[in-house]
């Protein structure tokens, strides 16, 4: 889990880059694309290629259209907020897949996760303080959208896993997202710079280790007891930062993310008690 944390920071730091110079479209599409061939090179190498056509198209097709969405906000979000922001408000994502899963699968949620919910949902307006880079930033507002559009992602995810492999999950949305964020952005294409392939490159490694990673971790590990490793990103975000762009985090981003973290490690301890007591 620390590996594909590292390894998926190292990403959104090549995604911030590529934002400078191409549209948030166009560079959800390079996402897609520069990841998919490791990707499948890994799937060929392991359970082999026949599994991905035995899959619920419908709702990949979901998960396709939310992915690119969510990935061109996130890109649109990464062309103006340091990583340290963008990952704090994008920290609430956890909250959200916890409040959705009571009207989308059915769950139930206390009144102790729904008080760390609204406490969490409060840090998010610590963050979007009303300045030149809170309330008013449509930026902010991206990164926002993008984490609600991460949450339902997970929660299709739930369903999928029920009949559809993860290499198949894996591999149909970067498809989606190659083609899709591809052909949308294909009026407006920017040319590749020669100087960027290295980065493309990059991203295209990053994202493919990473999510071969995130796979592992929790196919080996305790969701409740890696899921809060997903943290160390703060850290990441603050020396990618610090090392590429010159720029730290002022006080107030460091409180709003305190009390998201806050909120989602309380959440995180919540279900496991909740899964403990329905075992025993």
């Amino acid at each position: 889990m620390l590996v594909a944390v590292a390894t998926f920071s190292l990403m959104d730091a090549g995604l911030k880059i590529l934002a400078g110079h191409y549209p948030p479209l166009q560079v959800a599409a390079l996402r897609g694309a520069s990841s998919l061939p490791f990707v499948l090179a890994w799937v060929a190498a392991t359970t082999g290629l026949a599994p991905l056509l035995r899959v619920r198209w419908p709702l990949h097709l979901l998960r396709g259209a939310i992915g690119i969405g969510m990935m061109a906000a996130f890109a649109y979000s990464l062309q103006t907020l340091p990583l340290t922001t963008a990952y704090s408000i994008f920290f609430v994502a956890p909250l959200l897949i916890t409040a959705l899963s009571v009207p989308l699968l059915g769950e139930k949620v206390g009144p102790r996760r729904w008080t760390a919910i609204a406490i969490g949902l409060a840090g998010v307006l610590v963050l979007l303080r009303p300045s030149g880079d809170g309330l008013l930033s449509w930026a902010a507002l991206a990164v926002l959208l993008a984490a609600t559009g991460y949450a339902v992602s997970a929660i299709t995810v739930r369903v999928l896993g029920r009949t559809d492999s993860t290499a198949a999950m894996m591999v149909w949305l970067l498809v989606l997202l190659a083609v899709g964020a591809g052909a949308l952005a294909w009026p407006q294409w920017v040319p590749i710079r020669a100087a960027d392939t290295w980065v493309i490159l990059g991203v295209g490694i990053a994202g493919a280790l990473g999510q071969y990673a995130i796979t592992e971790a929790f196919r080996i590990g305790e969701a409740s007891q890696i899921a809060p490793l997903e943290y160390t990103a703060l850290v990441w975000g603050v020396l990618l930062d610090v090392s590429l762009w010159g720029v730290l985090p002022d006080a107030v981003t460091w409180l709003g993310a305190g009390i998201i973290i806050a909120s989602g490690l309380y959440l995180l301890r919540r279900e496991r008690l909740h899964i403990e007591s329905e075992h025993l």
